[in-house]
């Protein structure tokens, strides 16, 4: 009997798992009964006599968290032995059996060590954690849980920090040997200030070879002393060299704060052409003598290096023009002197009472169903979109409100100003949002001032007196501003070369015709060498050559014009530049600055997370190393970054 019920479940007492589990009793012919001993109450489960395929289920979906250890099963009784043979062979007593379930298999590789540290780094790194939480218990007791392989642990806080510095240090090389293999890259600088300290920040922007725009952070310095321009020039100098960008960085693009503009002003480059035609023009002058030692002893420092060419951010721009340029004219105006002034008085109002008050701003949400938005001095969208939030609350339902707020009630005049100030304004905060997006080129920045003066000046049919002269006031300021700009050789080729703008947004066919000739003329020059240069000599004598009697052969060379016709004509796509490989390298050239110094100022944000007041024991140069690695994403797999 007891040979019988060994052979009724003889699958189980093979299997390699048996130990986890206690036999029970025969449930039927073809069941048994047993006990798991992992579970809380040795849990009863029901399995086939010739298979363990439930058994290994529920391994995996109640235990999955315990290590497996294999056993081997006890040798065979004759029974057993030949209940065994009969189903290895696939056949028994009564004929063929079924086929056998898939098993599961539960051996778990498990994670090496590098594995494990690089899991965890990814996890602080990229959420701003502090270092000090590999030491959290909590925190270790959750990677316990974690699969590894035998003997490997989460190391201590300091041998982890150790760990980082060598991970900062293969970004960095590998950032360098990144930026050796490319032609032009531009950078974006700023001054941030927090917790009574400053820091230079520097981010840097390519095209690769298939027209992807990338980008990284080089550094968040910290910096002592007054940021004068000679302080800012040697700071930005030096982190350029460090890189080896000399000669690679097409512009270098920061706010319009004046020490930033003096910096660029006092260390351009020399323009050696000018001088050397200078030099031609003065040949009969006289020549004059200069004393080596004194001009050694008594040279400064204004000379020793040079800075890329400077581009001003256009989003600082035009937010300018937003605030200092329409708030000028609103306020000397006499048809909206009065209105503006009372009709922002009574929103900055409304806007404190809800901020300061938890039953004001309860109030203010029952009517708008959402709060309002509060504006902030460093952000003129967050104006625009302030006003915006409470014109979208009927003016019927907006009075009776500020009654409640014991606040002034809003007029219909000041009701309709607001309305029109907002329309008026609409374009320009879509064209900041243009021009601060991670993938705009530089060549988006005029097709987007002409655009914006078009849609500006096409609104003055619908507004009323108070706001018919705001939109000229508005385009004279952005052709003031931009005046360098709206003409300068770099813009208009950065434009013409992106497929999706081409010759589309020029509206003067005059300057359609002078902006087709530029591009021919740029062309032109950065053209590759003729075939005929390549061509080599024959070993034949002049005489020898003379004998033969040639018939001119025509000879393919390059046409700058055939290339920029045949490129105006095809499609729009970005991806058709590989056709045209003189234009592509144009376009790689004159787009890869950023119209707007947004990245840097998206890494200060992220700066703000990772240096928090509860971190203030922080050291400078770990902050940058932990910051960079955190925008540069040096923990996230590769498909799932984010240029």
């Amino acid at each position: 009997m007891e040979r019988g019920r060994e052979q009724d479940h003889a699958a189980f007492n093979a299997w390699k798992y048996r130990h986890y589990f206690e036999f029970d009793s025969v449930k039927s012919d073809k069941n048994i009964s047993v006990r798991c001993t992992l579970c809380v109450g040795r849990k009863l489960l029901s399995t086939a006599k010739n298979s363990t395929s439930n058994l290994s289920k529920h391994l995996a979906s109640r235990h999955r968290n315990v290590k497996l250890i294999e056993k081997p099963p006890d040798p065979p009784t004759d029974m057993t032995a030949a209940a065994t043979t009969s189903n290895s062979t696939g056949q028994t007593s009564d004929g063929p059996s079924p086929a056998k379930q898939v098993k599961i298999d539960l051996r778990a590789t498990g994670l090496s060590a590098a594995e494990l540290k690089k899991l965890v780094a990814g996890y602080i790194v990229e959420d701003m954690l502090p270092i000090s939480t590999v030491d959290s218990e909590s925190f270790r007791r959750i990677v316990e849980k974690i699969p590894t392989k035998s003997g490997v642990k989460l190391p201590q806080r300091k041998s982890f920090a150790g760990y980082l510095e060598r991970e900062y240090d293969i970004m960095d090389a590998n950032l360098k040997a990144t930026l050796g293999e490319v032609d032009f890259v531009s950078t974006t600088a700023d001054i941030w200030t927090v917790n009574n300290k400053s820091f230079m920040g520097v981010t840097i922007h390519w095209i690769n070879s298939t027209l992807q725009r990338n980008k990284a952070a080089l550094a968040c310095k910290r910096i002592r002393g007054r940021h004068t321009y000679d302080v800012i020039g040697a700071e930005i100098e030096e982190i350029h060299s460090s890189y080896g960008l000399h000669g690679k960085v097409v512009a270098t693009v920061t706010d319009n704060a004046s020490n930033f503009a003096k910096a660029f002003r006092v260390y351009q480059p020399c323009n050696l052409e000018s001088e050397s035609e200078n030099e031609e023009e003065g040949d009969d002058e006289e020549p004059t003598f200069t004393d080596v030692i004194e001009a050694l002893s008594t040279a400064s420092g204004d000379g020793q290096f040079s800075l890329p060419p400077h581009y001003r951010c256009a989003s600082h721009t035009i937010n300018l023009i937003s605030t200092s340029d329409v708030d000028k004219h609103l306020n000397s105006c006499a048809d909206t002197k009065a209105v503006y002034r009372s009709s922002i008085a009574k929103c900055t109002a409304l806007w404190t009472k809800a901020s300061r008050s938890t039953l004001a701003s309860e109030q203010v949400e029952e009517v708008s169903r959402r709060k309002l938005m509060v504006p902030t001095s460093k952000r003129w969208n967050s104006l625009y979109e302030a006003i915006s939030r409470i014109i979208t609350i009927p003016l019927n339902e907006l009075n009776p409100l500020c009654v409640k707020l014991g606040i002034k009630c809003l007029n219909e005049r000041e009701y309709q100003f607001l309305k029109e100030y907002c329309t008026v304004m609409k374009p320009l905060t879509v064209a900041l949002d243009i021009l601060q997006g991670d993938e705009c080129t530089y060549g988006a920045l005029l097709p987007t001032l002409t655009s914006l003066m078009s849609k500006t000046l096409a609104l003055k049919d619908d507004l009323s007196r108070m706001t018919a002269s705001l939109p000229d006031v508005i385009v004279k300021a952005i052709k003031t501003r931009f005046d360098a700009v709206l003409d300068s050789q770099e813009g208009l080729l950065a434009a013409v070369t992106c497929p999706k703008f081409k010759l589309r947004w020029l509206r003067d066919e005059r300057r359609r015709e002078h902006v087709k000739e530029l591009l021919t003329t740029e062309c032109r020059k950065a053209a590759p060498a003729t075939d005929n240069a390549n061509v080599s000599q024959l070993p034949a004598s002049p005489a020898e050559m003379d004998f033969f009697d040639f018939e001119n052969q025509p000879t393919e060379s390059f046409s700058a014009e055939k290339e920029v016709t045949d490129y105006l004509r095809s499609g729009y796509e970005l991806e058709i530049l590989n056709q045209f490989p003189t234009l592509k390298k144009m376009y790689m050239k004159y787009n890869t600055p950023t119209p707007s110094s947004a990245p840097v100022e998206r890494l200060f944000s992220l700066g703000g997370l990772v240096l928090s007041p509860k971190r203030n024991r922080l050291s400078d140069r770990r902050f940058e190393k932990l910051l960079l690695m955190r925008y540069n994403h040096c923990f996230t797999p590769k498909e799932n970054k984010k240029t």
